[in-house]
């Protein structure tokens, strides 16, 4: 069994009240985002961390951190990338292999929307983390955490805070 917790979008910066919410979690995942790689570290530092590189993510990110990582936790296939649609409108880059070979959990961010939506078509489970960073159109910082037992996906719980909670005045 182990605890995740899921995040996204974080722009360069990791609201300080998100790691009381991932405090008990075995891995930090990171859908894309990071804005640089102070902020991967400060999450690395924190929990091991897996990630991969969003479309604002330099080539410092880039080097360290794929576009998609796909692996096994537990008993359950999982791919990660951050623009990768949701169900009924995957993008057009990840389609052969989703419908080919689909993941257990597919986790995608880039949208700032947080989003849990089971794909019964392919019988796999879509997380959107939404974004956990101050800088974009979202009203409320997101993340979640979650429990893989096997290959069971349970357990989910979601974080969401009103973005002027989440950072400093000062930004």
């Amino acid at each position: 069994m182990k605890r995740i917790g899921l995040l996204s979008d974080t722009h360069g910066f990791v609201p300080e009240r998100l790691f009381t919410f991932f405090e008990k979690v075995d891995e930090i995942w990171h859908a894309g985002d990071f804005g640089d790689l102070r902020t991967a570290d400060q999450l690395h530092a924190f929990k091991p961390l897996k990630g991969v590189y969003g479309n604002i993510d330099g080539q410092d990110v880039r080097t360290v951190y794929p576009q998609h990582q796909r692996f096994m936790c537990e008993g359950a296939d999982v791919w990660m990338t951050h623009i990768g649609g949701y169900p009924g409108r995957y993008e057009r880059y990840v389609k052969p292999e989703i419908f080919s070979h689909p993941p257990k959990l597919f986790i995608s961010g880039h949208s700032h929307i947080l989003k849990v939506i089971y794909d019964k078509k392919l019988g796999l489970l879509h997380i959107n983390p939404g974004a956990a960073g101050y800088k974009g159109f979202h009203k409320m910082c997101t993340a979640v955490r979650f429990v893989i037992d096997g290959d069971n996906i349970r357990d989910l719980e979601v974080w969401e805070i009103p973005r002027e909670s989440c950072f400093p005045q000062s930004k």
